[in-house]
């Protein structure tokens, strides 16, 4: 496992939290590096791709939060035991990505039109399905969204929800009781709830 990790977010949840979750999960040497501003702001690290967030390692910086999230789930035995669970656990992430993103298109839709006609659609039909296909995926893998046991896709899938509850502006996970105890427990997991104790305190 390499020396050193830094870990470049904003100073809140979303996208940086699944990774947070994994490196405290896996007891490994992190530095949590927090910003308040815009990516492009001069004081921020220069970002690759001009985007957050950004994980060192060993110096070398590296971007996507999918793809950090797997390669650490592959070093902390959180990946499948084959190509076909990886996959099941692939369907899960992308799956849970293509809420995610309808969600934040509508909340960050600058046009006041658009973002009215898209609200309706959100909160009725696509929000309803999406979790309730999520919350009906958890019940049948055994209370995890892949494989019958922990994964990293769980940790991904956790790490959210607190900034699309903020989005909303509700709980999400209130009419989908399996998804809502999956979330509880990786919460629950004892160096996961030590870095949740002892974080910042969350803009979102």
């Amino acid at each position: 496992m390499p020396d050193k990790y830094r870990l470049h977010y904003f100073d809140g949840t979303a996208l940086g939290e699944p990774i947070r979750y994994l490196l405290a999960y896996g007891k490994c040497n992190w530095e949590d590096v927090r910003y308040k501003c815009k990516v492009d702001d001069g004081n921020m690290i220069k970002a690759p791709f001009g985007q957050l967030p950004i994980l060192e390692i060993n110096g070398k910086k590296f971007v996507q939060s999918t793809a950090i999230s797997r390669y650490l789930g592959s070093l902390l035995g959180l990946s499948g035991a084959d190509p076909l669970d990886n996959l099941a656990i692939d369907t899960a992430v992308d799956t849970f990505h293509d809420i995610r993103a309808q969600i934040a298109s509508w909340y960050y839709d600058p046009n006041p039109e658009s973002r009215a006609a898209k609200t309706k659609p959100l909160m009725t039909v696509q929000i309803p399905f999406y979790f309730k296909k999520l919350d009906e995926l958890v019940q049948s893998n055994g209370g995890y969204v892949a494989n019958g046991k922990l994964s990293w896709g769980d940790l991904y899938i956790a790490g959210p929800i607190k900034y699309l509850n903020f989005l909303v502006g509700f709980d999400l996970l209130q009419p989908y009781p399996h998804l809502h105890k999956l979330v509880k427990e990786v919460e629950a997991i004892p160096h996961i709830a030590e870095y949740i104790a002892g974080k910042p305190h969350d803009l979102w």
